[in-house]
């Protein structure tokens, strides 16, 4: 079946992508007694919904997602956080953003290298919120 035009759904905000690659953040981490004595490298890679229409028309940082203020945030939560689990370290993370940054929707990959002897990365990846 045809669509009209007129009859194909709408939306309002655009589904545009502001990421952090590869974001290193030094915590302690982990389940195993030695984990709990010895801060570790967690990499981040995140993707936050937005629409970036008006930053691009006034080329000013307040109509945006503040990618630094939000990197800033997450490396002062994860440097004092203790969790035993990435997947509630993942879950915490994701909270923040969603809530402190007003972001409607998230992809966010936690990745704790070496945990795994024979695997180059091992992690989580979630996605949170609504995709307009």
């Amino acid at each position: 079946m045809m669509h009209s035009i007129s009859t194909l759904p709408t939306h309002n905000m655009a589904m545009d992508i502001i990421f952090l690659r590869n974001l290193r953040i030094e915590t302690i981490i982990g389940i195993f007694e030695w984990e709990r004595t010895v801060k570790q490298a967690i990499f981040f890679d995140i993707e936050m919904a937005t629409d970036i229409k008006k930053a691009a028309s006034s080329d000013h940082i307040d109509d945006t997602l503040d990618y630094k203020a939000i990197s800033k945030a997450i490396i002062d939560f994860v440097e004092h956080s203790e969790f035993q689990l990435v997947e509630t370290l993942a879950e915490k993370v994701a909270e923040l953003i969603l809530t402190d940054f007003n972001v409607p929707w998230l992809r966010l990959r936690l990745n704790k290298k070496g945990a795994i002897r024979h695997a180059d990365d091992v992690g989580i990846l979630i996605e949170r919120g609504i995709k307009s």
